[in-house]
């Protein structure tokens, strides 16, 4: 498919040249030119004569004048045709499509990446790898870390930022929420939440949740505020409203 529109794209390139060859218009010298309009000034000062615009003594002065013109520019010598441009249009039309595919050829073939691309690809599946292997690596520390320690916080906030650049967005969340439980963060709260809500598609009421305690908690001129106040105007109307509680039995009411 890609030959048919390379082909299609080259006729485009070359048929403004070809209609100019096809249509054989006839080449005007300065002689040629010359004599039609004088011819053209004689049929207009007879006209004018015929109409009575011009008299006839300013009519024999003005068409001597213009035949005097016209035997000056019959007089004029007329070049010869140069038929050089023609091989020179066949040789255009004949080496735009050619010198297009002698340049296309050389970097790449139709339905095969280029090396470009390729190296790429090779250079992000190496640095997935890196970022896996360090993920590993992290976990594997943070297995040998005693739970509920600074260190152990500090592990896995640097996990969940590690996922994020992953697109591993529950996973970051649920590294975070760790971090959360052994000390509560409002700024922390409200990534963890918003990370949970971009990895469900909707908000949770985890991240619900999470989004109020960060609210109770923000100074009034953080930066998350209103983000945090609209995926919980969603949330309103995406989660189920919480059942009502049941009335207390009336004391006074007969068994």
């Amino acid at each position: 498919m890609i030959w048919f529109w390379m082909a299609v794209l080259a006729l485009v390139a070359v048929a403004p040249i070809v209609v100019v060859w096809v249509r054989r218009g006839q080449i005007r010298y300065r002689r040629d030119t010359a004599l039609a309009l004088h011819r053209s000034q004689l049929d207009e000062i007879a006209r004018e004569r015929d109409e009575g615009r011009l008299p006839d003594s300013e009519y024999q002065g003005a068409r001597l004048e213009v035949e005097r013109r016209l035997l000056a520019a019959d007089a004029l010598p007329e070049p010869e045709a140069n038929r050089s441009a023609r091989g020179l249009l066949i040789a255009v039309v004949a080496l735009i499509p050619v010198g297009a595919l002698a340049l296309f050829l050389p970097g790449s073939l139709p339905m095969v990446p280029s090396e470009p691309h390729a190296a790429v690809v090779r250079a992000e599946s190496a640095a997935r790898k890196q970022d896996d292997a360090l993920i590993a690596r992290l976990e594997r520390k943070l297995a040998e870390i005693p739970p509920n320690t600074a260190r152990a916080r500090q592990g896995y906030l640097l996990l969940g930022q590690v996922l994020v650049t992953q697109h591993k967005l529950a996973a970051a969340a649920k590294a975070w929420t760790i971090a959360l439980d052994q000390k509560f963060d409002p700024t922390l709260a409200a990534e963890t939440a918003e990370a949970e809500t971009e990895a469900a598609g909707h908000v949770t009421p985890n991240a619900a949740h999470l989004f109020h305690r960060a609210l109770d908690r923000a100074p009034a001129n953080a930066p998350w505020r209103k983000l945090a106040e609209q995926r919980l105007r969603e949330a309103a109307v995406t989660l189920p409203a919480k059942p009502l509680p049941k009335p207390a039995p009336d004391a006074t009411s007969s068994p």
